[in-house]
């Protein structure tokens, strides 16, 4: 079944799965080493559970025939990053926590259900607090008009109902998408006539990297881009804990 309460889980888990690259990382953060029994291969951090873990496909393609055989207790999932039908399909045989995170505070909601269900909520809490410390050290002085680019041919961009949306707002970073949805297309020509100032290119999903800066440069050279880490904008675990100083770090970085 899927959960809708942590409280729904009567026992406490003792094998779980993780779907999410950041939701494991925070696992580990919570000291769940032993708990945790299999991850994706998009689950890169701690790379050490990278080699040491079951891996079960990746997040949109799960193995659902070997998770079942490993018989978990809860399965980690979120709405966004895996496919609804193989979250169902899961959830018929073993208990399910999916999440929906596209801000900080929903961030912080499923940092604490998930300490919740693994009895860890002290450090969950101790977590969010300093979260909460850190970007509230980040000084923002004006707004540039930003777009941030996800992937090339074609490229795609992030609307306003995203969690990267809400990092580019906490860095003082107006998304000049932010007026549309999710994920849209965009054309170098729309990005010309935007007034667009800078332009991060992001090494994932598409590991965009310097080559495809040149490229871009030439075709808007009225337009500062740099390359980004991807992680610490859509990354919604223990990984904000490190967020906040990677963009004090590139907003020192930024002279338009």
């Amino acid at each position: 079944m899927i959960l809708q309460d942590a409280s729904n889980l009567s026992v406490m888990p003792r094998r779980i799965v993780s779907l999410v690259p950041s939701q494991t990382e925070l696992l580990f953060y919570l000291g769940l080493d032993e708990t945790t029994i299999a991850i994706t291969k998009f689950c890169v951090h701690p790379q050490k559970w990278h080699f040491t873990k079951k891996i079960i496909g990746g997040t949109k393609n799960i193995h659902a025939k070997e998770i079942k055989a490993l018989k978990p207790d809860l399965i980690i999932a979120n709405k966004e990053e895996n496919v609804k039908e193989q979250v169902e399909e899961l959830a018929i045989e073993f208990p399910v926590w999916l999440t929906d995170v596209d801000d900080l505070q929903s961030a912080y909601k499923m940092i604490t259900d998930i300490g919740q269900l693994t009895g860890t909520m002290f450090k969950a809490g101790m977590l969010i607090n300093d979260i909460r410390q850190k970007f509230s050290t980040i000084s923002v002085h004006q707004k540039i008009n930003t777009a941030y680019l996800i992937w090339r041919k074609p490229y795609m961009t992030v609307g306003r109902d995203t969690f990267i949306n809400e990092m580019l707002f906490h860095c003082g970073l107006r998304n000049i998408f932010g007026d549309e949805k999710r994920y849209p297309v965009v054309t170098i020509e729309q990005l010309k006539n935007s007034g667009c100032q800078l332009l991060l290119l992001s090494s994932e999903p598409y590991p965009f990297v310097q080559k495809h800066t040149d490229e871009l440069q030439k075709q808007l050279p009225n337009i500062k881009i740099m390359l980004v880490d991807g992680q610490f904008f859509s990354w919604y675990g223990s990984r904000l804990l490190f967020a906040a100083d990677y963009f004090k770090k590139l907003l020192a970085t930024i002279c338009l």
